[in-house]
């Protein structure tokens, strides 16, 4: 299984943009999809997942109130809205999966996911 990312880019302080995360192949509405972002140095960082029961989302502190996560049943795909965005949200992100369905609230820990994305780059200047 191959998740695909796509969105990221170059935006001044408080700009926005969207990433899209789609399987190659196969739909993600019946799969948790968390996403993560990782800068050079440090660890991969939890920022956001939706989870399959009525969606339910959960965000990192860091980003809550500036990301919104959705799914579009239409494309299947899982987007990140990223407003507000901060120098410190420069990074490399990632979509990722768990192996299986899993009906309980997603996480933000990484240990859940096994298949991942080859991840997008988004870059803040101030």
């Amino acid at each position: 299984l191959q998740l695909v990312e796509s969105g990221g880019g170059s935006v001044q302080s408080g700009g926005s943009l969207r990433l899209s995360c789609a399987g190659s192949g196969f739909t993600l509405d019946s799969y948790t999809i968390g996403w993560f972002r990782q800068v050079p140095g440090k660890e991969r960082e939890g920022v956001s997942c939706i989870s399959v029961q009525d969606d339910r989302a959960n965000f990192a502190s860091s980003v809550k109130g500036r990301f919104t996560i959705s799914r579009d049943n239409t494309t299947t795909a899982v987007f990140l809205h990223m407003n507000n965005l901060q120098p410190e949200d420069t990074g490399v992100y990632y979509c990722a999966m768990p192996a299986a369905v899993m009906l309980k609230p997603c996480e933000l820990g990484p240990g859940e996911y096994v298949y991942w994305g080859h991840g997008t780059r988004v870059s803040v200047s101030s």
